[in-house]
């Protein structure tokens, strides 16, 4: 009889609650993902990599010397590619770059200096009274060749630069111009970004 009340007890229990209403369901902005945003917390711990500690010294050695070779190489592409971010102070700037395309459109006598002195002394050798008379003369005249042909550079990229940047620093301009122009055109650093010939990189064109 106990048992019958406490049943009847809980049969009117459940009868006289409410139904519990059913959830309504998330709504979704027009345009959206579909699903809700993850906390931002979730988000960076889905992004963090393992790191490893090193085991010991050595190894520890070993990835300093990985990453500062790999430092190093990408300065030197990007030295070589005239990257301002890792171009020497020389380097830097407009007119710099200005200057150096200035050079490297053109042909030089400076960038053929050493081949030429180097078949002089080549030529020294042949016993020919003539000739070894002509290399005598030879080396002067070629470097006064080379000394000419840089004052007119100096000349013409200062000149240019003050017509296009007159605010900025020119100092030193004209001689820098003048020994990219004695340097051999692949050995150049930066590398030369222009052809021979070439004129699209004046500032008027």
């Amino acid at each position: 009889m106990f048992a019958a009340g406490r049943l009847n007890s809980v049969f009117r229990r459940r009868t006289h609650e409410a139904p519990e209403a059913p959830s309504s369901p998330v709504a979704v902005k027009p345009g959206g993902k579909g699903r809700p945003t993850p906390k931002r917390k979730d988000a960076e711990k889905r992004r963090r990599q393992p790191i490893t500690a090193p085991q010991n010294r050595k190894e520890a050695y070993k990835r300093l010397r990985d990453k500062q070779a790999a430092d190093r190489a990408r300065a030197r592409e990007g030295m070589s590619q005239g990257d301002e971010r890792y171009l020497l102070k020389r380097d830097k700037g407009p007119v710099r770059r200005m200057a150096r395309n200035y050079v490297d459109s053109r042909r030089t006598v400076g960038s053929y200096l050493m081949y030429l002195l180097l078949a002089l002394v080549v030529l020294n050798f042949l016993p020919i009274p003539a000739v070894r008379l002509a290399m005598l003369f030879a080396p002067p005249v070629l470097l006064l060749v080379v000394f000419v042909e840089g004052l007119l550079l100096a000349r013409g990229v200062n000149k240019l630069a003050a017509e296009h940047f007159p605010d900025e620093d020119r100092k030193g301009l004209g001689l820098y111009a003048a020994m990219r122009a004695m340097q051999i055109r692949r050995l150049r650093v930066p590398n030369p970004q222009v052809q021979i010939g070439d004129t699209s990189w004046k500032p008027n064109s």
